[in-house]
């Protein structure tokens, strides 16, 4: 439905492009013989680069002998939070993804599942490595026991005492989950023939695996968490990702995004705060013209305007008298697509994506010759006849 620009003939310039997700529309320009020479330049030097580490190792290589290549070096990152770009991230990537095979099921409603440490979390969880070790466990687990792939969105939060924990936005299973032969390995025997919530309790806490018997014992009774009202609030790509960013965003809650002490060292960090399994990215992008394009970015930034989302914002403020600097925390409008150019999120990005279509192709854009024309006018010398 949109209108089509026409095919790149290998051109100078920004070329528009409107995509249109299930929740999510974005407007912007990309310059393809710009990207195209960046990349040569980025191939060169990494030619030149892998060339001369070749070279001085083989002149370090005493003659006879295998040379020996370098390692890559360890990560020297310290991960102390989730990043505001992690955050908008986040959100475009989970309304751009298509919910079907999670919600089509209409007999098993949507849950927010919870997986949580015990009080003394930091011996079976000393990184964030071997936590998220756990969250892999967890899947395969899951897909063994009740056959079928784990459709799930995922978030890391901290509670104030530190320890991590797991929300997995999923469809869970109804009937008992499967018996393995007599054969089958122990952990594959844990939880064999019980209902979903017995399930999550047994093979979240084996998994686990405190040392201590008291420790685990807790673990298994409290370990674990299946919220069924919390799943009903997403019915649509922007309410997921909406409940996923304002889990822990406020003020309030900033703790479940500080990382602990002990996962700051460099190489022990958590890694990605969020994540999604067995659901694929339906976003379709069509190129269109310069007049379409910024017509459709300056529709997007009124509509985002007249939704009043603020951003709470930290400002200075001065004392005139003794020049004492204090900070206050103000509320203030967000600013979306400057320049015409970025994304919004809408609880049904088809039919929004419908209704921009008709709009751009019923209203006719302005020409070159017109706007110069118009502004030649506008611009007269008084007493310039403007018949």
């Amino acid at each position: 439905m949109l209108p089509r620009a026409d095919r790149w003939d290998g051109s100078e310039g920004p070329r528009w492009n409107i995509t249109i997700a299930p929740g999510a529309i974005r407007v912007g320009a990309t310059d393809r013989a710009r990207q195209e020479r960046t990349l040569e330049r980025q191939l060169e030097r990494d030619q030149r680069f892998v060339d001369m580490v070749v070279a001085q190792v083989l002149a370090a290589t005493p003659e006879g002998e295998d040379p020996v290549w370098p390692e890559r070096p360890p990560s020297r990152r310290e991960v102390t939070g989730w990043s505001r770009k992690s955050r908008a991230n986040m959100v475009r990537t989970l309304c751009e993804l298509d919910y079907g095979p999670l919600v089509g099921d209409g007999t098993r409603p949507l849950a927010m599942v919870t997986l949580t440490y015990p009080g003394d979390w930091e011996t079976v969880a000393p990184n964030g490595k071997v936590s998220k070790g756990h969250l892999q466990a967890f899947r395969k687990r899951f897909e063994r026991a009740w056959g079928e792939p784990l459709r799930a969105v995922w978030k890391l939060e901290f509670q104030r005492r530190g320890a991590p924990h797991y929300h997995l936005l999923m469809r869970p299973p109804q009937g008992q989950a499967a018996t393995p032969g007599a054969r089958a390995r122990a952990d594959r025997l844990v939880g064999a023939g019980l209902d979903f919530r017995r399930w999550l309790s047994e093979v979240w806490a084996d998994i686990v695996g405190h040392p201590d018997p008291e420790e685990r014992r807790r673990h298994r009774l409290a370990g674990t968490g299946v919220d069924w009202r919390e799943g009903l609030k997403a019915s649509d790509p922007r309410r997921v990702a909406v409940y996923f960013t304002k889990h822990g965003a406020f003020r309030a809650k900033e703790y479940q995004h500080i990382v602990p002490k002990s996962w700051t060292a460099p190489g022990q960090g958590p890694g990605r705060f969020w994540g999604y399994w067995h659901l694929e990215k339906a976003a379709e992008g069509a190129e269109v013209s310069p007049e379409d394009g910024i017509a459709a970015g300056r529709i997007l930034r009124r509509w985002a305007r007249a939704q009043g989302v603020t951003r709470e914002l930290s400002v200075p403020r001065v004392d005139q008298r003794t020049g004492t600097v204090r900070y206050r925390t103000v509320r203030r409008p967000a600013v979306r697509l400057p320049a015409n150019r970025g994304w919004v999120s809408v609880n049904d990005g088809a039919a929004f994506g419908a209704t921009l279509a008709r709009w751009l192709a019923a209203t006719e854009p302005e020409s070159a010759a017109d706007r110069r024309a118009r502004w030649a006018l506008l611009h007269a010398p008084p007493g310039t006849s403007r018949g």
